[in-house]
């Protein structure tokens, strides 16, 4: 039987101030896993330029040589934060993807940087599935839309690091230090979690029967109980595609800065920061506390909401990329990257809401999986795939053709998020009757 939304009177069980300082440590360890995983792409240009790589090769490496890694074994280790310390496994994998980080700017070929970066997502892999978990047990329903889109904005600042860091140090000193910047605070922040992050009792934020967690559920268990529920389905299916827009779009915009519009290394830094920093952060607050509120009123206009905005900002991200000039493409795109990431928090939030308390890891790991092995793999790829094949006739106005395109796979989001919302309220009314 599916988790459904606790009453407003549901309190956590955890200390507020444990909750605030494990909600900023979750915060900070995903703050740097995207810092890690999203440097890569502001470093794109350099890279090509010393392994001579096509726009082919930079998609599969920022794209399915992570993904397929980070996606698989995020499934077993979340398995294995279902039944254990959460926190020593988050510390753990934090130390291990920073020091594969650090260790990328040492690389002596193509092949040793794919290797470097497999391993990045093997140790990310066990940190965000946990990391939702635990937010879960800290935050009641109510309020967890909200407590998911302050955990995901973390990436939002992870990318303003990467982003900087990327693009002033790689223009100083070459890319290979921007790796070793952003990869030993990891470490040190693996010590703090081990010392300083308190582990929630699991379902503690939940009332009645659905804060107690049944007997350990198995893969399969967790696999079934998603398929088979009508909104788990739909949101898998409608966060997937977004996914594969978002990362379509964040791994390639460096490059179109750097290509359409002649920008040096550190000012594409900048405007990243600005646009995927800054503003995506504005974003996906502003999304997880819209959602929080329009459930409040109705249990399906939240997500609905994402999927209308999903479609409006479509033709404003057109015109941005096929602009002529960087002042009209910055002017059409500041509202599309606004919304780009609304999805992010509240569907984290309403998988974590809608499945039994013994399978959180586990239904945060397989939506992972699905994100990550088709989202993160397919995006950057497609994206690389259109502008290699355009660069003939359109040069470098290829890539902006090819981000261009991207974003028409929001329809198809946008769709399966409607749908989510319309069976979340045939849920609602079955309950009542």
């Amino acid at each position: 039987m599916l988790a459904d939304t606790p009453d407003k009177g549901a309190l956590p069980t955890v200390d507020i101030k444990d909750r605030r300082i494990g909600l900023g440590l979750l915060f900070a360890a995903y703050m740097l896993s995207v810092t890690d995983r999203m440097i890569l792409s502001v470093l794109f240009e350099p890279i090509k330029a010393e392994f001579h790589l096509s726009d082919t090769q930079l998609g599969l490496l920022g794209g399915l040589t992570f993904a397929l890694f980070y996606a698989t074994l995020g499934v077993p280790l979340a398995k294995y934060a279902d039944r254990n310390d959460r926190r020593r496994l988050i510390a753990a994998c934090l130390i291990l993807f920073s020091a594969m980080t650090a260790m990328s700017g040492l690389a002596a070929s193509f092949l040793m940087l794919v290797v470097f970066r497999i391993f990045v997502g093997v140790g990310e892999a066990g940190v965000n599935p946990a990391s939702q978990s635990m937010v879960a047990d800290y935050y009641p329903a109510h309020q967890r839309s909200l407590a998911m889109s302050t955990l995901t904005a973390g990436g939002n600042v992870g990318m303003i690091i990467g982003f900087l860091a990327g693009g002033f140090i790689s223009q100083i000193y070459g890319w290979r230090a921007a790796f070793y910047f952003v990869g030993f605070p990891g470490i040190l922040l693996g010590l703090a979690i081990l010392l300083f992050l308190r582990e929630p009792p699991r379902g503690g934020a939940d009332v009645g029967d659905r804060g107690k967690a049944s007997a350990q559920a198995t893969i399969m268990d967790a696999t079934k109980t998603m398929f088979s529920s009508p909104v788990l389905r739909q949101l898998l299916a409608a966060s997937t595609i977004a996914g594969m827009v978002t990362y379509g779009i964040l791994q390639w915009l460096p490059a179109y800065f750097a290509r359409v519009h002649e920008l040096p290394q550190s000012k594409v830094g900048l405007v990243m920061a600005l646009f995927i920093g800054v503003i995506g952060t504005i974003g996906t607050l502003t999304g997880g506390r819209l959602t929080d509120i329009l459930n409040r009123r109705r249990v399906d206009l939240g997500v609905k909401m994402v999927a209308l905005t999903q479609i409006a900002a479509l033709p404003l991200f057109v015109i941005g990329y096929m602009s002529v000039t960087l002042q009209m493409s910055l002017a059409f795109l500041v509202l599309p990257f606004m919304v780009l990431t609304f999805f992010l928090g509240p569907s984290l939030a309403l998988i974590q809401t809608y499945t039994p308390i013994e399978m959180r890891s586990l239904a945060a790991a397989i939506k992972m999986l699905c994100l990550n092995l088709i989202g993160l793999s397919l995006g950057p790829l497609i994206v690389g795939l259109i502008s290699d094949f355009l660069e003939p006739s359109y040069g470098p106005r290829g890539l902006a053709v090819a981000l261009s395109c991207i974003p028409l796979f929001s329809i198809w989001s946008a769709v399966h998020f409607w749908l989510a919302g319309r069976a979340m309220l045939q849920l609602k009314q079955a309950e009542k009757t």
